[in-house]
């Protein structure tokens, strides 16, 4: 699996995947954040590959010592696979030396993400 950052070929995919959080239901809501990530230097949104599928979507918002997530989604067909645990893992590997900070919508999952990577 690897971890590649949006394009704008990637849209209807990273939409398709967004649409899977709560909140991110409709299509006008779904171009903003979209359109957030294509727009800002600060805001990157990432997708998960595995072999020709895309499984997963994850997006931050860097800072200057830290980053926070504040979209997380995975394919329903790949969730309890430890998708998302992956994404967050990747992430740190790709940041090592900043604090990952989340959001009310992504504080549980990410919680759940640190406690697997504990027990490891």
């Amino acid at each position: 699996m690897i971890l590649l950052r949006y394009k704008k070929a990637h849209e209807k995919i990273a939409m398709g995947l967004l649409s899977y959080m709560p909140g991110e239901k409709s299509v006008k809501k779904l171009q903003e954040t979209v359109q957030q990530y294509e727009s800002d230097e600060q805001s990157q949104l990432f997708l998960l590959k595995d072999h020709d599928d895309y499984i997963g979507v994850i997006g931050i918002e860097l800072e200057d010592d830290a980053y926070t997530v504040k979209h997380l989604s995975v394919n329903p067909s790949y969730r309890g696979e430890g998708i998302g645990t992956a994404m967050v893992s990747k992430l740190h590997e790709l940041f090592p030396d900043l604090e990952c900070k989340s959001t009310e919508q992504t504080e549980r999952f990410m919680k759940k993400c640190m406690e697997k990577e504990g027990a490891d």
